[in-house]
């Protein structure tokens, strides 16, 4: 296994992230049935396409993997909601959670592999800060999830646009606003209940689920995890997402820049400017997830991140090599004589003469 870790670190991709590396890996010895052969025009166009470009559509297509089917739901149980019965038979706050969740599994499994899986401006910007993404990256991945948002949004009201229409001229029949929490623009995006004027209090709520969600994904991505596989971290990362649905939704969250901002900007097109103005609860739902999202990471990266146990695993190497590493050890107190094989995992997890590790 530490052969076949060095073998696929040598390939310098450096932004593969949620696992993508390990699910690699393992793809790469699976065999279900036998294949055509791999042509070598097939791989000339491959090689040819523009890693920038095929970055930017597996982020896009991930967030709308993420959002559509989010939105959908909420849709579903909107719409039913303005029924007059005044029931909902198809939706509810527990099938949202869960849509959103089986979205992010879905985003992940389908597209980390090409681009790093960030889905989330916030976790792009983290990535810069503490994993060494390439800053010059980071415009262009936060466009095309805001795009990706974007268009999940516009399919949407094309999909639903009978429905939404109808709810629309209802809505404004009674003489009521387009843009507020359960009018026909919170399908798309967030909108503070009625009784909601405290700012302070959306932006802690806001806070807080960011940082909760941020946490759980920072320790779903940390490869010394012993209780997280690739298998299970889209899992993981969308059940996290779905907690706080189910905990907070009623006092409304946003928790994705992306998610939020490219969806309230087609609110703004069939809706008016007003989703951008409501109750000025806009700039909330669109730029606290960011700042909540780097003190969540820094939490975890400054009090809870173990690198020696990354470096074992083989995850990571010393900046200064093996002797980098034995002279840490060294000056941890740890016998310098075999250090660096009880650190990548020595079963018996002892250093001579049995000190324990």
């Amino acid at each position: 296994m530490a052969n076949s870790n060095n073998e696929m670190s040598r390939l310098h991709t450096n932004d593969l992230e949620i696992g993508a590396t390990e699910a690699v890996q393992r793809h790469i010895s699976r065999h279900v049935v036998a294949s055509k052969p791999v042509s070598q025009r097939k791989l000339d166009f491959e090689h040819s396409r523009p890693r920038w470009l095929r970055e930017m559509g597996a982020e896009a297509t991930g967030v709308f993997f993420y959002v559509f089917p989010g939105i959908a739901s909420i849709a579903s149980f909107t719409l039913n909601l303005a029924n007059p019965a005044g029931v909902s038979a198809f939706g509810s706050l527990f099938q949202i959670g869960w849509a959103f969740a089986i979205g992010i599994a879905f985003a992940i499994i389908t597209c980390a592999p090409t681009s790093g899986g960030h889905f989330n401006p916030a976790i792009t910007i983290c990535f810069a800060i503490w994993q060494g993404f390439p800053w010059k990256k980071v415009p262009h991945y936060i466009f095309a999830q805001i795009f990706g948002a974007f268009i999940a949004g516009l399919l949407l009201m094309g999909m639903y646009w009978e429905q939404i229409a109808a709810f629309k001229a209802e809505t404004l029949a009674k003489g009521e606003p387009l843009v507020f929490n359960g009018g026909p623009a919170s399908i798309l995006c967030t909108f503070p209940a009625m009784g909601q004027t405290n700012l302070g209090y959306l932006f802690f709520i806001e806070f807080f689920v960011d940082s909760f969600i941020g946490i759980v994904i920072w320790a779903s991505l940390d490869p010394a995890n012993p209780f997280i596989s690739p298998v299970s971290a889209p899992f993981v990362i969308g059940m996290a997402y779905a907690n706080m649905v189910w905990g907070f939704a009623d006092i409304s969250i946003s928790t994705n820049l992306a998610r939020d901002l490219g969806t309230r900007i087609v609110a703004a097109i069939f809706f008016g400017g007003e989703a951008f103005t409501y109750r000025h609860y806009s700039w909330i739902a669109v730029l606290v997830n960011v700042p909540a999202t780097i003190f969540a990471t820094g939490f975890y990266e400054l009090l809870m991140r173990d690198s020696l146990q990354k470096i074992g695993k083989g995850h990571a190497v010393h900046e200064e090599g093996e002797e980098g590493l034995r002279r840490h050890m060294t000056n941890t107190g740890y016998m310098e004589t075999g250090a660096t094989n009880a650190v990548r995992g020595n079963t018996d997890g002892k250093v001579n003469g049995g000190a324990d590790y």
